[in-house]
């Protein structure tokens, strides 16, 4: 990092991501954990001396601490308003995806922080994922792509269902590794246990000719998150939890399996460090408000075909 000024940094919202987030920023080399803020005093109360931070119940009364930037960790309902109110004020945002629930909403904190020359950075922490970073560069032309994003319930997200919560992952990844438009997309998806869709499966047909088939669920008993990626000349197999992936490729009529090396490291503190730097040095995010309203609008488009 080029500029050794610390930036001062917030956290709204500490449930368990925003605690993560707040933990994170308290012992980093380059940002000063400024101020938190919970609706619920106690826990911002027990954080704060815990972490030795000032705290509130107002997300307001944070820029009081003169703020350079604010991780907003806060259900997907509020991240418009609160961010809005930050952007306003001068501080620069990394917003929990999905960006916001609409993309209105999206592209009018696109708007503000570009008026203000301030960056917004979008929590799609695969992108940080080592095993997705590695195989960058080999992923070319993908033709078929499968990705499952299964696992048990929690209560934790109720705002939300299944595509917005974890299917915006792949969506993000997708977009990013096929570089082409959506040419049409068909979805389905079933509510089991909460009033959105607890499952979903999605086929997208890209103009390039690519095809994707995400499936996500938040009501299987074992976890799953991997990503296949197939091109002419390669498979591609990435295990996101485990940060591994093998490539096979066709050697002498065989198919032959190599393990590829990676560097495995935290996705989430990797995420803040990036933004911290982008702050601090004026970079474009790796997802900035732009990829993430693009990952918006089409698991909003998936969600209208799945409510049909």
């Amino acid at each position: 990092m080029i500029n050794m000024r610390k930036i001062r940094v917030g956290v709204v919202g500490l449930g368990r991501l925003g605690s993560i987030h707040a933990k994170i920023y308290s012992t980093s080399d380059n940002a000063e954990l400024s101020a938190i803020c919970d609706i619920d005093g106690n826990i911002a109360k027990n954080t704060a001396e815990t972490l030795k931070t000032s705290w509130s119940t107002d997300y307001k009364n944070l820029l009081e601490n003169n703020l350079n930037a604010v991780s907003i960790v806060t259900p997907t309902m509020l991240h418009y308003e609160i961010a809005k109110f930050f952007l306003q004020n001068k501080v620069h945002v990394l917003i929990e995806k999905p960006i916001t629930k609409t993309l209105q909403e999206a592209g009018d904190l696109i708007k503000i922080a570009a008026k203000n020359h301030l960056i917004i950075q979008v929590g799609h922490v695969e992108r940080f994922n080592s095993a997705i970073q590695a195989i960058e560069k080999l992923s070319n032309k993908p033709r078929f792509i499968e990705v499952h994003r299964l696992g048990p319930f929690t209560p934790r997200v109720k705002d939300v269902g299944v595509v917005l919560d974890l299917m915006i992952h792949d969506i993000d990844i997708v977009l990013g590794l096929t570089k082409s438009k959506v040419k049409n997309i068909d979805s389905l998806g079933m509510k089991i246990l909460t009033d959105h869709e607890d499952i979903a499966n999605a086929r997208i047909r890209f103009q390039n000719g690519t095809v994707c088939d995400l499936t996500a669920s938040r009501v299987t008993s074992d976890s799953l998150r991997k990503i296949r990626i197939f091109q002419d000349d390669c498979y591609i197999s990435i295990d996101y939890m485990a940060q591994e992936a093998l490539i096979y490729k066709k050697i002498n009529g065989h198919i032959v399996s190599e393990k590829i090396d990676i560097q495995k490291e935290a996705p989430l503190q990797k995420e803040l460090a990036s933004f911290i730097d982008c702050v601090a040095n004026n970079k474009k995010p790796i997802v900035s408000g732009k990829e993430a309203y693009e990952a918006l609008k089409v698991a909003l488009d998936i969600l209208k075909k799945i409510h049909k």
